[in-house]
């Protein structure tokens, strides 16, 4: 039987003398009992399950998201929207993951990860069943909220739950290759899009585009409860007998190792033996110059890359149609199904190149560093960005060639940088106690670019036209890549080395 223990051996100074922290355990590479070590570290069946179940998360907010721009101009002819309330649609997601991301994410520090990882999800099904059968726009918005706002609490608790769950070594590409589910529900939701309009071409095709989901979705909420909990958490919290029982589950193998758990408690401090109290409220956020140092690098450049990701990712079709002129005017439901599905082609095209961004990122991450992908990345999107805004003074091929050109330029730098990093950088930086609160308000505060961008970003095409506002994101563009450097901070390390750094503001 194995032996779990969760007494730490201590000098009278406080000084541990004995036992090894959660992250020790988990980067702790298995010797046998004949004295073989391995070369490398396996993940466990436990880890990839966590992991497994973690991208979800992702994976629909990518599906919902960007499928909701596919599935735009049906939604309007079933309800007869108007432009302001095409804003709403738009945006009604994307307030609610601002709204979750804060309101609901900040609680996985509170009643710990795996309830929140459960919860979220469970919310999720239940606003994604309501979306198909609302019956009046108000319905809609009020659906399309609510399932923002679980995709909200997904961004900090999915991304927490993977961190604290893997290895030091290799962490950055696990997080990303999660955070590249987005992209791939992106793709699946435009390709969704085609395949539902050539079976069902009808304008009331939006429901069973959504509908697809609800299946998957309770599958991940019953999954979700066959997962260990943190223990860092649960260290975090002084439960450390449970949080042994929890890392030996979640190091389970065979042969089993380690036969023996005994934790210390790295958040006690020495000599002192005083525990650092969990985490009430936003203001821990501000409340000495690491974590403001921290809360800036997660928060702010994470806003201006969402500025130009969400308006490029769920305006690229209404975009293109007003370069291009392609789109034409649809008055028949023929001629309406016809134009999403070219749309939505053209945007699963584009979209491609997101994923391979992300892999590339996921190459690199360890390599290059969080802070050098990112900044890279920032100016790339600018460089993409600047070729669309070119192709505005141009005509016929060379126009189209240009415009896709800067597209595709845009996506990939986008996802190799900024769009990935961002997400990583904010699970990463903060101390256990607050990165809930951290990663979550970082996740909200930048979910403000995203919905004014899907807010606005109709009247500001035909207000200013597609140049300025393109030029206006490359701006932006190149702010977050100044921010990114002035509040550098590079979280490669095990995330207890992390939680001790206090960087100089």
């Amino acid at each position: 039987m194995n032996e779990i223990s969760a007494k730490p051996t201590r000098t009278q100074a406080g000084k541990i003398v004995a036992g090894k922290t959660v992250q020790q355990y988990i980067d702790e590479i298995p010797i046998w009992s004949d004295g073989t070590q391995l070369t490398k570290l396996p993940m466990t069946r436990m880890q990839w399950r966590i992991w497994s179940l973690a991208i979800a998360g992702k994976f629909f907010e990518g599906l919902v998201v960007f499928m909701t721009g596919v599935a735009l101009p049906l939604i309007d002819r079933s309800f007869g929207l108007g432009a302001a309330q095409n804003s709403v649609v738009t945006a009604a997601a994307l307030f609610g993951i601002l709204i979750g991301a804060t309101l609901l994410g900040g609680l996985a520090d509170v009643f710990g990860r795996k309830r929140m990882f459960i919860a979220e999800m469970a919310i999720f099904a239940v606003f994604l069943i309501a979306l198909t059968f609302a019956q009046s726009f108000i319905w809609l918005a009020i659906c399309l909220f609510g399932i923002g706002m679980a995709l909200g609490c997904d961004y900090p608790t999915a991304h927490v739950v993977i961190s604290e769950s893997v290895p030091s070594r290799g962490r950055g590409g696990l997080v990303l290759g999660a955070f590249a589910f987005q992209a791939v529900g992106a793709i699946c939701g435009a390709g969704l899009g085609v395949l539902i309009l050539s079976i069902y071409p009808a304008v009331d095709a939006w429901r069973y585009m959504f509908a697809a989901a609800i299946l998957p979705a309770i599958l991940v909420v019953i999954g979700r409860f066959f997962v260990c909990d943190s223990a860092h958490w649960l260290v975090s919290r002084g439960r450390m007998a449970e949080a042994a029982t929890e890392t030996h589950k979640l190091l389970r193998r065979e042969p089993q190792y380690p036969k023996l758990v005994e934790l210390i408690d790295p958040h006690h401090h020495e000599g002192e033996g005083k525990r650092i109290e969990p985490a009430r409220g936003l203001s821990v956020l501000f409340d000495n110059a690491p974590h403001r140092r921290a809360t800036f690098l997660a928060s702010l450049p994470w806003f201006l890359q969402d500025l130009s990701t969400y308006g490029i990712g769920i305006f690229t079709p209404v975009i293109l149609a007003a370069t291009i002129g392609s789109a034409g005017t649809a008055q028949s439901v023929s001629g309406l199904v016809t134009k999403v599905q070219l749309s939505a082609k053209g945007t699963a095209l584009l979209d491609v190149l997101l994923v391979v961004g992300v892999l590339v990122a996921i190459l690199l991450v360890e390599r290059a560093g969080r802070i050098r992908l990112q900044i890279i990345g920032f100016i790339g999107c600018a460089v993409g960005l600047g070729l669309a805004a070119l192709s505005q003074d141009m005509a016929g091929t060379a126009q189209m060639t240009l415009l896709f050109a800067g597209f595709m330029l845009f996506n990939f730098m986008t996802n190799m940088g900024p769009n990935a990093q961002t997400y990583l950088l904010a699970g990463e930086v903060f101390p256990t106690h607050i990165r809930g609160y951290g990663a979550g308000f970082a996740a909200s505060f930048a979910k403000i670019g995203a919905v004014a961008t899907a807010f606005l970003f109709p009247f500001l095409l035909k207000g200013i036209g597609t140049q300025m506002l393109l030029v206006l994101l490359i701006i932006s563009s190149l702010a977050g890549a100044v921010v990114t450097w002035i509040f550098r901070i590079e979280t490669r390390g095990t995330l207890e080395d992390v939680s001790r750094v206090q960087p100089q503001v």
